[in-house]
């Protein structure tokens, strides 16, 4: 089992195109996909190559391996055009021995999960764009997959790549992974 997980593409074209073909290439069977999929939010610039009616054509043609979460910038108009469930506010999905919570962050986070958490188990939200991995203090273990069209803090444009053993965060500007955590 291999998945890519990417958050908050903000209806950047470009970026788009770079996950997809990082995707491609990554042998991952599903891209999960934590919010943020259109629309940049009043609080943002505009991304490189602005263009949500190219990002939701490029997503709805890959509607067959996407899962997907609601963001705060995703609305029941986004769904119109869609072609894929996208207004879940979480997904629940198995990983191993493990589950894998999947929320974009502005609802549930690492403060307050969606349902219960078992020590082990692993959460992973997007909103904040800046790539992390911690253990919580009752042992489960928390990571955001950063910002794939509009990165904060410096970071780069971002995904990860997880697997029961590990998560490596892709720099989808080099299509090389900057970093490793062991799980």
């Amino acid at each position: 089992m291999k998945y890519m997980i990417a958050s908050d593409v903000h209806g950047s074209s470009y970026w788009c195109e770079q996950l997809l073909k990082c995707f491609d290439g990554s042998g991952a069977e599903k891209l999960l996909l934590v919010g943020d999929l259109l629309y940049h939010g009043p609080r943002n610039a505009f991304p490189q190559k602005y263009d949500t009616k190219l990002v939701y054509e490029q997503l709805n043609e890959r509607k067959d391996v996407l899962l997907c979460v609601r963001g705060n910038c995703d609305s029941e108009v986004d769904q119109m055009v869609l072609d894929f469930p996208m207004m879940d506010d979480y997904r629940v999905l198995p990983l191993g021995e493990r589950t894998l919570y999947l929320t974009h962050g502005h609802l549930h986070d690492a403060q307050k999960p969606p349902i219960p958490l078992q020590a082990g188990d692993l959460q992973v939200n997007g909103h904040f764009h800046v790539p992390t991995f911690k253990t919580l203090e009752n042992g489960v273990l928390y990571a955001n997959c950063g910002s794939v069209g509009l990165p904060k803090d410096g970071s780069p444009h971002s995904c990860m790549l997880l697997t029961e053993e590990s998560i490596e965060w892709i720099d989808l500007s080099t299509g090389k992974a900057f970093h490793k955590q062991r799980l």
